[in-house]
C-alpha cells in the first residue's frame, strides 16, 4: 500500500542532490582555496612588506588569539576560508580580464573594509588610514590567489 505522505528524504542520485553535491564541492574548494591564499599570497606579500622595512609587525604571527587561542595567522587564514567562498561566488562566472580585477577588486575591498569598520573597533585596534591602503593591497593579492588556487584545484579535478 502507498503511502499518502511524500518521504522527507531525496534519492541519492536525483539532479538536485548532485547539484547540492556540486554546491558543497565548490564551497570547500573556495574555502581551501582562501585558506592556502592566506598563508602563500596576503602573508607572502606581508612578508615582503616586513624584509623591505615597510610594515613594521612580522608575518605569520603564533600570537594566540581569544576566545580558542588558536594562532594568530591560523585564525586569518580560517577566516581568509570564508572569505574566498564569498568571493569565488562573486566572480566564478566571469572569463578573461574582468575575472582578474574583479578577483583583485573583491578581494582587497570586502575584507578589508569590514576589517577596517567594524573587527578593528571591535577589537579595540585604533584606525590609522595607512592600515586601510596596505588591507586593500594585502587583501587584494589575497583576492588573486584565491581565484588562482580555485582554478587550479578545478584543472586538477578535470585530469
Amino acid at each position: 500500500m502507498k503511502s499518502k505522505h511524500a518521504p522527507h528524504f531525496q534519492v541519492v542520485g536525483n539532479s538536485s542532490t548532485n547539484a547540492y553535491a556540486q554546491l558543497m564541492k565548490i564551497a570547500i574548494q573556495s574555502f581551501i582555496a582562501g585558506c592556502l591564499s592566506t598563508l602563500v599570497f596576503h602573508q607572502g606579500a606581508f612578508a615582503l612588506l616586513y624584509l623591505m622595512g615597510i610594515i613594521p609587525m612580522a608575518p605569520y604571527n603564533l600570537k594566540p588569539v581569544p576566545p580558542l587561542g588558536v594562532p594568530s595567522v591560523i585564525s586569518l587564514a580560517f577566516f581568509g576560508g570564508l572569505w574566498g567562498i564569498l568571493i569565488w561566488q562573486l566572480v566564478r562566472k566571469d572569463t578573461g580580464k574582468i575575472f582578474w580585477v574583479k578577483s583583485v577588486f573583491f578581494g582587497g575591498l570586502a575584507p578589508t573594509l569590514v576589517a577596517f569598520f567594524i573587527v578593528f573597533p571591535f577589537k579595540g585596534i585604533p584606525q590609522v588610514p595607512m592600515m586601510l591602503v596596505f588591507g586593500l593591497l594585502l587583501n587584494g593579492i589575497w583576492g588573486f590567489g584565491n581565484s588562482l588556487f580555485v582554478l587550479l584545484f578545478k584543472k586538477l579535478e578535470n585530469k
